[in-house]
């Protein structure tokens, strides 16, 4: 478990490249972040072996627990997010079924949105009622009735912002106030966000998790999860975790630390590709709906121009003709990954049901708001032109009499 030790003033991009790799010894000069693959840490005498085990003297004892490059990458992001403490895991989902786990016991009440992640949506449905806690989920864009489940009681409130896949937003800062006034806990998963588009903390959260995976590694290449926040709350998640083993590997931590150097960079240019991207398909003859918060017409946009910093990278639209369109568009684009996941420096697309929420039925799907036909578009950091002059031609295949939307000559508009 990372703790904050000081205060924190240099940019994100500085940050992203510094934060975790300057409060500890360097090995032989290197100037990276060495991979630890060790499982134990050896000690000569036994008073600061016990010590180091208690927790009362800095060290590692056992890689389950604690490991020197998984810590670096814990720290990388506890100050990215502006937190005091932060506890890695093997999977985005470890992350958040152990925030679970932690925190409610049977009688408790959790009070989140319908069209969450399609796992966490299943922890909802499935898993935690099994263990008899109870669960109310609302209409992501009915804040009136969020904060009146809220105010009837509840140990924990869950968000997403932007949502996946249907980049909706929650007023994180109203939602917070309500929930603490009833004495509940805050979560918020800030995968789609990143902390460079937002900080959940700073809006009132109490916890922020990420599926690493996504956009902190940015390569597609390591699986992980962080869970951030206060170093008593840090604390109850990193002693859950350690015993029940969810643990980060070493190599995949280097991953995501080597990953993360470019987070600013990727973020940036994603956030200003898929905001173009979202302003053509708006004007696409066979688009019928484009979710993406930085559009004027998103139902929440002013909550997102409050509370975030950039749109983020992901965005979903639906085509005319539904899923069968869809399953002869997405084999014309040449510019993607076909595939289950996002945030990568490639472009990555899919339909729901093979993707987020693939562990859901269409009834489910249809409840959460999430139509058969949408495709979710992480857009990756190729040349915007190129992505939107391939999805053109994509598109044009579904029917020769609408060839390109208005003007674009296959290539994008300002």
């Amino acid at each position: 478990m990372a703790k904050k030790t000081k205060a924190r003033t240099p940019g994100m991009a500085t940050v992203a490249i510094w934060g975790g790799e300057q409060e500890h010894a360097p090995y032989e000069r290197s100037t990276q972040v060495p991979v630890v693959h060790s499982v134990s840490f050896g000690y000569q005498d036994v008073d600061t072996w016990h010590r180091v085990a208690l927790g009362s003297e800095p060290g590692h004892i056992y890689s389950r627990n604690t490991n020197p490059t998984v810590r670096a990458f814990e720290e990388k992001v506890r100050d990215l997010e502006g937190a005091e403490a932060a506890t890695s895991f093997s999977t985005g989902m470890a992350a958040i079924s152990n925030t679970f786990f932690t925190f409610l016991r049977p009688g408790d009440r959790v009070v989140s949105i319908k069209d969450s992640y399609g796992g966490t949506n299943r922890m909802f449905t499935e898993f935690l009622p099994a263990f008899g806690i109870a669960v109310t989920l609302c209409d992501t864009t009915d804040h009136r009735a969020l904060e009146a489940e809220i105010a009837k009681g509840c140990k924990m409130l869950y968000l997403e912002s932007p949502t996946n896949p249907t980049v909706k937003i929650t007023d994180i800062a109203r939602l917070a106030r309500a929930a603490h006034k009833v004495g509940a806990l805050v979560a918020v998963d800030n995968t789609f966000a990143t902390p460079i588009n937002q900080n959940p903390l700073a809006l009132g959260a109490d916890i922020v998790l990420h599926s690493a995976t996504k956009f902190l590694g940015g390569h597609a290449d390591a699986l992980g999860g962080v869970a951030c926040g206060s170093e008593k709350l840090v604390k109850q998640l990193y002693h859950f975790r350690e015993i029940n083993g969810a643990t980060l590997a070493p190599m995949d931590a280097y991953s995501l630390l080597r990953g993360m150097k470019t987070l600013a960079l990727r973020v940036e240019r994603q956030n200003q590709s898929a905001m173009r991207i979202a302003q053509w398909l708006t004007r696409h003859p066979r688009v019928e709906q484009v979710n993406y918060p930085g559009l004027p017409t998103h139902v929440h946009h002013d909550i997102a121009r409050k509370q975030m910093r950039g749109f983020g990278g992901v965005l979903s639209f639906a085509v005319r003709g539904g899923l069968p369109a869809i399953k002869k568009f997405l084999p014309k684009l040449q510019y993607v990954h076909r595939a289950a996941n996002l945030g990568c420096v490639e472009t990555v697309v899919g339909p729901p049901l093979t993707t987020s929420h693939v562990e859901c039925t269409p009834a489910q799907r249809a409840a959460a708001g999430i139509p058969e036909g949408l495709v979710r578009y992480s857009t990756g950091i190729e040349d915007v032109n190129d992505l939107i002059a391939d999805l053109d031609q994509a598109l044009a295949s579904l029917d020769p009499r609408a060839s390109r939307a208005p003007g674009t000559n296959g290539r994008s508009r300002k």
